[in-house]
């Protein structure tokens, strides 16, 4: 269930940071091509001599009465999203992740998990992330750094995949959460071109972030939420716990209750009253026998 709550906010990060990405690069796009058209446009004459509508607007003048502020066309589309209000959900996002992944430690090295404790470093390096990402969009950083890290984190997330699809045993969001770890990869990729080689492909990146997030995070969260899909194998799940929330009797967990109890419990140590035939055995004894004894 940590998991899923964990994949539900990563699905929601990508998908909106795909959505910034996407709303940046086309601001930028449009930018360029102003400032590529005004040298060719040269400076438009009005009558009178006075400055043209569009200056005025972008000077912030009064035109009919009325104060008109300019507001660049790649701002005013829905799709742009100023960087410190995307960084609050990556905030959020990194939070719930370092307290997922500190849980998945605390259960995993109290019991001797190592599939929790290995899931809670997977986790971690998802959560850094996000809060890497919100700490340069706050200062405005460069971002060589963060891609040098998502190269790592790609590099990373191919084993993983190989790994969780080996120990799937036809588990289905097994499989999915398999799969997704190669798509991670591809993702986490395409930051480190985006970042550190500079490539220009901040469009087509967030694509793809938008597409990842709602199909390998969100839906996969959302599915194991709702109870439709588990990382346990379904017999397991079943006959693990009864309705009442209790250890189902011969379960994993009924059996580890039971071991724990065998080692607490302390041998007794029962006292009696002789009976008539202890003292008829006793009695019986030949003398030589207790002389001997002694």
């Amino acid at each position: 269930m940590i998991l899923g709550v964990v994949l539900l906010y990563v699905g929601a990060v990508l998908a909106v940071n795909g959505i910034w990405l996407i709303g940046q690069a086309l601001a930028a796009s449009r930018a360029a091509r102003a400032a590529a058209a005004r040298p060719a446009a040269g400076n438009p004459t009005t009558y009178g001599g006075g400055p043209s509508a569009a200056e005025a607007a972008a000077a912030g003048e009064e035109l009919a009465g009325e104060r008109v502020i300019s507001v660049p066309r790649g701002e005013a589309s829905p799709l742009f999203i100023r960087n410190r209000e995307i960084a609050i959900l990556n905030i959020f996002t990194g939070f719930i992740g370092v307290v997922g992944a500190a849980v998945l430690l605390a259960q995993g090295n109290s019991a001797g998990d190592l599939v929790s404790v290995r899931v809670a470093g997977f986790v971690l390096l998802f959560a850094f992330t996000y809060l890497w990402v919100a700490y340069n969009q706050f200062v405005n950083a460069g971002g060589r750094g963060l891609g040098w890290y998502s190269l790592f984190v790609a590099i990373t997330a191919v084993p993983a995949g190989i790994y969780v699809l080996q120990a799937a045993d036809g588990n289905t969001a097994l499989i999915w959460l398999g799969i997704d770890w190669f798509a991670w990869a591809l993702l986490w990729a395409m930051f480190w071109g985006l970042l550190t080689l500079e490539l220009p492909i901040a469009l087509i990146t967030g694509v793809v972030a938008l597409v990842e997030g709602v199909g390998t995070s969100w839906a996969l969260g959302f599915a194991i939420l709702e109870g439709k899909l588990s990382f346990l194998p379904a017999r397991a799940a079943q006959a693990e716990w009864q309705p009442d929330g209790r250890c189902a009797t011969g379960s994993p967990c009924w059996q580890s209750l039971a071991r724990v109890a065998r080692s607490a419990r302390q041998p007794a140590t029962v006292l009696r009253w002789p009976s008539r035939r202890d003292l008829a055995r006793t009695r019986s004894r030949p003398s030589w026998s207790t002389s001997s004894a002694r």
